[in-house]
């Protein structure tokens, strides 16, 4: 199978690679490397098992000429290329929404051209600011004004699924969406919001933990090897064609406590702080109090259980990052 993985050097795409490749599978990955890195993909570009089944782009996914080549000698697309985290959000908000709708556009465009079959990763910011648990795929969105930017990232995602769907039902293109749930593991950063590596980082080197709000908002946290194979799974499969799968975990914990359970499991120093929203984020920024997700559908399907606890989720991030700190 000869596979593409927009946004490939990346924290989902490198791992997403690395298991293509393990599979067999032929991998070109597409990436400019605003968020993403090459250390993220250096070791598979090494390895004497992959040099020749690895091929690796470093353009925008928005040079026409460039993903034609590509889409067109794949069998299978993965749409991981995006604006992510809430701080890059808000600090480029034009930025990332031209890259996440027209990014998007330009691939469903050619995947339809060449009627390859593609998976467009979604998130679960889409569902907004809903209290209840588990979220289900079928629930209704609540967001924000359009004056707080915070949101513009989750309508940018959802018109992604919207464009990819229309695709499906008016030109038979074989798409499959995923909402994803807070997927961490090694090799992802803090540098844009993402709150494990970044409390990590901090308990590490004794340094505060800056919690912002009052903690008590809740999440999931899934390991990124079992998103991986969430992924290929429902690419393997037929019945999902169409259809929009949450991907996530089933533990939910607060951000306070997972702030004392980061402390403790580091043997930290570091006092935990909380920053109001405002002063962290500026006027721009709402945040959503619990976000849970259903994974039944997924379940049913293909069997998915999230594999990797969460104890053993930051036992791993850990010594990645013990281990970069060394």
């Amino acid at each position: 199978m000869k596979i593409l993985i927009t946004g490939g050097a990346g924290f989902i795409g490198s791992h997403l690679a690395e298991l293509c490749l393990e599979r067999g599978d032929e991998v070109y990955i597409i990436d400019d490397l605003s968020t993403g890195s090459m250390d993220n993909i250096r070791f598979l570009m090494d390895d004497e098992r992959y040099r020749n089944r690895l091929f690796v782009t470093i353009d925008t996914i928005l040079n026409h000429e460039v993903m034609l080549e590509l889409t067109g000698t794949c069998d299978w697309v993965f749409h991981l290329a995006a604006a992510v985290g809430v701080r890059l959000i808000l600090e480029k908000p034009l930025e990332s929404i031209r890259i996440n709708i027209q990014g998007t556009e330009k691939v469903l465009e050619l995947c339809n051209k060449f009627k390859k079959k593609v998976l467009i990763a979604s998130t679960s910011e889409v569902y907004g600011k809903h209290l209840h648990a588990p979220l289900v795929e079928t629930d209704n969105i609540i967001y924000g004004p359009s004056s707080k930017f915070r949101w513009s990232y989750a309508a940018s995602k959802l018109m992604d699924e919207f464009t990819a769907l229309a695709y499906h039902r008016t030109h038979d293109l074989k798409v499959v969406i995923t909402r994803l749930f807070n997927t961490v593991g090694p090799r992802q950063t803090g540098a844009y919001g993402m709150v494990i590596p970044r409390f990590v980082t901090q308990a590490l080197h004794n340094e505060p933990i800056t919690v912002y709000g009052d903690g008590t908002q809740t999440r999931t946290f899934t390991y990124v090897k079992d998103v991986a194979a969430a992924l290929v799974g429902l690419m393997e499969r037929e019945e999902a064609v169409g259809q929009v799968f949450n991907v996530g975990g089933t533990q939910e914990i607060s951000i306070g406590e997972l702030a004392r359970r980061i402390v403790a499991m580091t043997g930290s120093s570091s006092t935990i702080d909380f920053i109001p929203y405002e002063k962290a984020f500026g006027r721009d920024f709402e945040d959503m109090q619990r976000r849970v997700p259903s994974i039944e559908k997924i379940h049913r399907l293909i069997g998915y259980t999230p594999k990797t606890d969460l104890d053993e989720i930051l036992r791993r991030v850990i010594a990645d990052m013990h281990q970069k700190k060394g």
